[in-house]
């Protein structure tokens, strides 16, 4: 993936994340096991398949007369999903940002209703078609769950943006903001729709465990258990929560605002920073970022006490070795154009280092315009993007055959034991809990399915999204082929799928307008993430025992509430920050780059435009091609190992994790990995190892509260110094108008 910030692609979650990660959380999961008495399960019928740490972390225990879609709910839902989804679009034009978390949502909303339940009278509102009561009595755990699935559904960026936002700033066509809603509402939608294709296998079988959504479950037991019996406890941990969210709001106004050289400490440009050669080494805003430290969270973030130790120092080395090795390699021995190209952006170039027409390759009718390319010749980008490109492609094909290999002895056993099955009746405690709820009937995605397909099949045929009809069925395929194999794992396959996109097009007569290749990606990428969105709120309503209607509907009330504000913030965005977006003015910090849009425009120009064909003609471009080569050498290579010296844990070395970072674009700030990696080391290491009762009291807290005080910070940022009129900060020694971090040489 070639973007930095694509990892909030749609995201309360990541959509590169290493497949690893699946068996490293689950060894997180166990060490959240709560202290449950000792029970032998083994015999009970009811429970031998249901694997030990579900039952150690699941409760038994349901009352199906508990209030779930109440008056709290739909305030507090409305509330934390509309926070949610504006600083979420509003982070996505960032360079760096801090996500909106939703364990913030578990712990505040836990205390909000809490509060509620105190204060709200026990009224009943009449209204003409039904009633509804102010405070049914306490809060319950399934108002709190189905308040944080909302969030999980809606609290987020849409992959709609990509369209939205390219099409107005490369191309100058606005798209109405009903056609701009209604697409966005329809892709996450069919998404929802393809889960019914998997709910059999992952959601009601007891066997196939999801631990993200056994985090969360802790985490509703962990409040409710501590808020019951312990409140001098919750109230120390409340205590710590709310100075961490308070302090760091108050923080970031230096690094984002009024003390801007906190954000980047380039320690070599304090005694060489007229030295080019130091300015570019030590620079975290455009540099290598050596010796480069960082006071801003934007660009360290809650995932220094969320990823797993070993996947954090995977992550840095692959950092080290594209910033740190082949950077230096590219800039000063040329390589790849860098002597004339700029090494370290995701635009478009001429093979003399300025921007590329890229518009003038687009005919009238949306055809490839082959006497201007002939006239201005192939489409170059930079070295640091080429080997980002490559890397996406290694791992790709790495996720797939390190699945097969390090874990397809478990799922050759879960597909045995399915087969065995058949459609026998799940008879474990898990879903006899379920049985006095109805289930989401059938045709209740078959009709969310017609409606969002009939939404984009208008948008298509009145030229809206530039897209063949036929190859818009092709990624509604594409996206439901991958619901169930590759359920409860996330690989990067948007660029893979703009490569395919772009080899259907080779014939003439098909559009080959950039948008239309993003159309393709959003639509076979969101719709399988979104199905895996909603099987993981289904999974964690399952184990938490809510009525699947429930689920189901507070997933679609979190995307009514959270895309309208999407589109709004997109608008505003672009309305105030079109300079810095579209490159005509540069942000000193880096952060307004729209490195995003940019991104994805300039991949949708090589493979939906210019297409794979001519692209990979040109000698420069067709090393890239090997990228797939390696990433099923490099998982077999070090399976090979593992088994040969089991103890050495080469498993530990995922190569799809390695390749993923080494195919994140950094957007030219290098400041953050060192930091992050010292801050990793404390938090997931020492705490997690030597103290690990306050790790586990306040890892996961602090982590909630610091990404919210940030997101606090730029909505405040954003309205009071950006919105109406831009307020800028007057120079001075710590906000220098020539180099915030005295890298004057750069």
């Amino acid at each position: 993936m070639s973007s930095a910030t694509e990892k909030h692609a749609d995201h309360v979650v990541d959509e590169k994340q290493g497949t690893a990660d699946l068996f490293e959380k689950d060894e997180i999961v166990k060490e959240e096991v709560l202290e449950y008495d000792s029970i032998d399960y083994e015999n009970d019928p009811e429970y031998k398949d249901i694997p030990l740490i579900v039952r150690e972390l699941v409760t038994f225990e349901d009352d199906p007369e508990t209030p779930s879609l109440t008056f709290r709910y739909f305030l507090l839902s409305i509330i934390f999903v509309g926070l949610g989804a504006f600083v979420s679009q509003l982070s996505w034009f960032r360079t760096t940002s801090a996500p909106y978390s939703v364990f913030f949502v578990q712990i505040v909303t836990h205390w909000a209703g809490k509060w509620l339940a105190r204060v709200l009278p026990n009224k009943v509102i009449n209204l003409y078609l039904f009633s509804f009561n102010l405070n049914p009595g306490p809060f319950s755990r399934k108002e709190h769950v189905l308040i944080t699935l909302s969030a999980s559904a809606g609290a987020t960026s849409n992959l709609g943006e990509i369209i939205v936002s390219v099409k107005e700033l490369f191309y100058d066509e606005y798209m109405h903001p009903v056609a701009a809603i209604a697409f966005m509402w329809a892709t996450i939608w069919t998404g929802y729709s393809y889960a019914a294709l998997a709910r059999s296998f992952l959601i009601y079988d007891p066997t196939f465990v999801w631990p993200q959504a056994l985090m969360q479950t802790t985490l509703f037991n962990t409040l409710r258990a501590e808020s019951d019996e312990n409140d001098s406890t919750v109230r120390k941990q409340m205590k710590v929560f709310w100075l961490c969210l308070v302090g760091v709001f108050f923080w970031q106004f230096l690094p984002e605002y009024a003390f801007p050289l906190t954000s980047s400490l380039a320690v070599l440009c304090w005694f060489g920073g007229h030295n080019e050669v130091v300015a570019f080494v030590g620079s975290g805003l455009g540099g290598m970022g050596v010796l480069n430290f960082t006071l801003d969270w934007s660009n360290i973030t809650s995932a220094i006490m969320l990823s797993p130790w070993w996947t954090q120092v995977i992550q840095f080395v692959a950092f080290v070795l594209s910033v740190w090795v082949l950077v230096p390699i590219a800039k000063f021995n040329g390589l790849w154009g860098s002597d004339k190209i700029p090494l370290m952006s995701n635009r478009l170039f001429l093979a003399n280092g300025t921007a590329y027409p890229f518009t003038k390759l687009i005919t009238p009718d949306a055809q490839f315009n082959e006497t201007a390319y002939e006239e201005y010749g192939p489409v170059y980008m930079s070295a640091y993007n080429m080997w980002t490109i490559f890397f996406g492609y290694a791992s790709y094909l790495s996720a797939f055959v390190s699945i097969a290999l390090f874990a397809g002895p478990k799922l050759v056993l879960v597909a045995k034991t399915l087969i065995k099955r058949g459609k026998r009746e799940n008879t474990d405690k898990l879903n006899k809990l379920m049985e006095p709820y109805k289930d989401v009937p059938l045709w209740w995605y078959l009709v969310l399915f017609l409606i969002c397909f009939i939404t984009n099949m208008v948008l298509i045929f009145t030229e809206q999204l530039y897209i063949p009809w036929w190859s818009f069925l092709v990624a509604l395929v594409i996206g439901a082929a991958s619901v169930v194999p590759m359920g409860n794992y996330q690989v990067d396959i948007g660029t893979f799928n703009e490569l395919i996109y772009g080899y259907m097009l080779n014939a003439n007569g098909n559009s080959r307008h950039p948008i239309g290749s993003l159309v393709y990606r959003v639509v076979a990428g969101q719709c399988w993430y979104r199905a895996q969105t909603i099987l993981q709120d289904m999974k964690i309503g399952h184990y938490n025992h809510v009525a699947p209607r429930d689920v189901f509907w507070s997933q679609i009330i979190g995307n009514v509430i959270g895309v309208p504000i999407n589109y709004a913030v997109i608008r505003w965005v672009i309305d105030t920050k079109r300079d810095f977006l579209d490159g005509t003015k540069k942000d000193p910090l880096n952060q307004w780059t729209g490195q995003n849009p940019i991104s994805y425009n300039s991949q949708a120009v090589q493979y939906g435009l210019v297409g794979p064909s001519r692209l990979f003609e040109l000698s420069v471009y067709t090393p890239l091609l090997y990228g797939f080569l390696l990433g099923v050498v490099a998982p077999v290579l070090l399976w090979l190992l593992h088994k040969k010296f089991p103890k050495a844990r080469f498993d530990l070395w995922n190569t799809t994790i390695f390749f993923s970072s080494m195919g994140n674009f950094y957007g030219n700030v290098s400041t953050g990995p060192l930091s992050s990696i010292i801050g990793g080391f404390v938090c997931n290491f020492y705490f997690y190892r030597y103290r690990h009762a306050v790790w586990k009291k306040y890892n996961y807290l602090c982590g909630a509260a610091l990404d919210a005080g940030f997101n606090l910070n730029m909505l405040a940022i954003f309205i009071f110094f950006s919105a109406a009129k831009t307020v800028v900060m007057p120079p001075w020694w710590g906000n220098d108008p020539v180099s915030v971090e005295k890298c004057y040489a750069l």
